[in-house]
């Protein structure tokens, strides 16, 4: 029995974690309020200090401090031919051997491209990135044809295939907007579903499916983030959604999370979504 507890915590104790990156910029600012044991939190979000102080030109360029283009060294633009289509991505860090990777997929109108600007969404990609590189990660920020089967298809081989150069890689795929229908095709997938390791939805929809997915049944964590004036999907149907995932685990404590930005809108998920406690929070509990 003493045996055993000393290699589940020398397992634990191994477990991926994060180092620091800029932790003090990219904060989540005031808490207004929090519920359900701290998974359902209530952020103080400020359009005149969460945009147009923090950026230089609000909206397309953050401050410089908030950035640190060196990580392009380790950025490529590529082309992976699958059965599924031709997938063009840009590949940010260890394309071998990475500890952990982690996806982005945007949104309707969005391209490779917007996952790895360095200075729109107040540098929140160019902290991610270089988040990955400098903890032996993997970030990977691709096209796809749609928002269907034919995406997920895309993805779902892009995944497998740097799953296969870093086998012991940890998994996440974070959904920007229409994204996340591509988030609940992955869950629902055999193979992707029994794969990933955790999905994060950023301003995004819903999915009953989902309670019937492989990846459910793993318990894959899953952290929400809503600006509570979003337009385009109403945080009360994500926060009811949110709500049936924990409602339909009663037996167990499913990991998930919700993050809701007061007064923050369509995009500010993206923007203000804290990385690094996140994925540390994933990887604590991933399967």
């Amino acid at each position: 029995m003493i045996s055993l507890f000393f290699l589940f915590s020398a397992a634990r104790a191994s477990a991926l974690e994060l180092k620091p990156y800029k932790d003090d910029l990219f904060a989540y600012p005031a808490t207004l309020s929090s519920t359900d044991k701290g998974a359902y939190t209530v952020i103080d979000y400020r359009e005149m200090r969460d945009i147009n102080a923090r950026d230089e030109v609000p909206e397309k360029r953050v401050h410089a401090q908030y950035t640190d283009t060196g990580v392009r060294k380790v950025q490529q633009d590529l082309l992976l031919k699958t059965d599924a289509g031709d997938v063009r991505h840009v590949a940010v860090g260890k394309t071998e051997g990475a500890g952990i990777i982690v996806l982005y997929l945007h949104g309707q109108g969005g391209s490779r491209k917007q996952g790895v600007d360095d200075f729109t969404f107040g540098g929140n990609f160019n902290r991610i990135k270089n988040l990955m590189a400098g903890n032996g990660g993997l970030y990977l920020s691709p096209d796809f044809t749609d928002f269907g089967d034919k995406g997920a298809a895309q993805v779902a081989a892009l995944i497998g295939h740097y799953a296969e150069a870093s086998p012991d890689a940890k998994i996440f795929v974070a959904c920007g907007s229409m994204g996340g229908a591509l988030c609940w095709k992955l869950a629902g997938r055999n193979d992707t579903g029994r794969r990933i390791n955790g999905l994060l939805l950023l301003g995004s929809l819903w999915d009953d499916s989902f309670l019937s997915s492989p990846a459910y049944r793993r318990h894959v964590p899953v952290f929400f983030g809503q600006g509570s004036k979003d337009p385009v999907f109403p945080v009360e149907k994500q926060e009811a959604f949110f709500r049936s995932i924990i409602a339909n685990s009663k037996a167990y404590s499913y990991p998930t999370r919700f993050v809701r930005f007061e007064t923050g809108t369509h995009g500010t998920p993206i923007r203000m979504v804290d990385w690094r406690e996140t994925l540390n929070w994933m990887l604590s509990k991933a399967p």
